[in-house]
């Protein structure tokens, strides 16, 4: 079982990793520019000189589909890192100190969590003035709850701990303890907390992106791409249907790769064949 779970964990890892290179060299690998524009051929199917065909402005879609992995995928990635470290410094500092603290912050994702995730993040996108930059600082603004949470209720179950009370004992300060101690025992489930986030942030911002409060043309990412061509997807399907496989592929890898990790951290997971 425990082969079996590591093999398919270089597998998804591998995927992912190629994924993640295509974004970072998109720019040497789109065989066209992302953003030219040629009327001449604009709306083509599909063709061995356009695998994925052209949109309105004749620009080639598989050069936009491959540049817009550089803004959906980075940008979602920067989005669970700032939200998973500072929910789980949030969490943890909360755990550890209680009192007002910890009664005034959970009070206040109370409120973050009372109101439905996406139409918050509307809200606030929308106040901003959109851009994919903000798009991503509204979905921050409620997402870090769930990442304070579990690292409080973590930090909770191990702070009266024999060993913690030892560790005190010995003068270590309050920083120090949080340090050496809580945060090395917390991060197996806040990262694959994050890894399974990944594909739900993605979705999200394609979401704001798709209702105007993302990415601004001509900017290509996957979800203003959609945006852009929903009116034509009984005409030419390709405009909308391209950019959407590669957000379900995307999703589907990291939700793999982050099911993986956390059957592969998993202490109850047999070492046998």
């Amino acid at each position: 079982m425990r082969n079996r779970t590591k093999r398919k964990l270089i597998l998804f890892g591998a995927l992912v990793a190629i994924l993640l290179l295509a974004a970072i060299f998109a720019q040497v690998i789109s065989p066209y520019d992302p953003n030219l524009q040629n009327y001449e051929i604009a709306l083509q199917p599909p063709s061995f000189a356009h695998p994925f065909g052209t949109d309105r402005y004749g620009r080639d879609m598989l050069s936009r589909v491959i540049a817009g992995a550089q803004t959906s995928i980075f940008s979602t990635l920067l989005l669970v890192a700032v939200i998973s470290v500072f929910g789980t410094l949030i969490g943890v500092a909360c755990g550890y100190l209680g009192g007002l603290f910890d009664g005034v912050v959970m009070r206040i994702s109370d409120i973050c969590l009372a109101f439905p995730g996406l139409v918050f993040a509307l809200a606030i996108a929308a106040v901003l003035n959109g851009g994919i930059q903000n798009a991503v600082l509204a979905l921050a603004a409620i997402s870090w709850p769930k990442y304070a949470r579990l690292a409080r209720s973590q930090t909770l179950s191990m702070k009266n701990a024999d060993y913690m009370m030892a560790a005190r004992l010995s003068g270590n300060t309050p920083l120090k303890m949080i340090v050496r101690h809580i945060l090395p025992n917390i991060t197996g489930p806040v990262l694959v907390t994050a890894m399974l986030d990944i594909g739900t942030m993605m979705m999200e911002i394609a979401a704001l992106s798709f209702l105007g409060l993302g990415a601004k043309p001509p900017t290509a990412e996957w979800g203003s791409m959609m945006s852009g061509g929903r009116s034509m997807l009984q005409t030419y399907p390709w405009v909308v249907l391209t950019p959407g496989v590669a957000i379900f592929i995307s999703v589907v890898l990291f939700n793999l790769l982050g099911d993986t990790i956390r059957d592969y951290l998993d202490p109850r997971s047999t070492h046998g064949k």
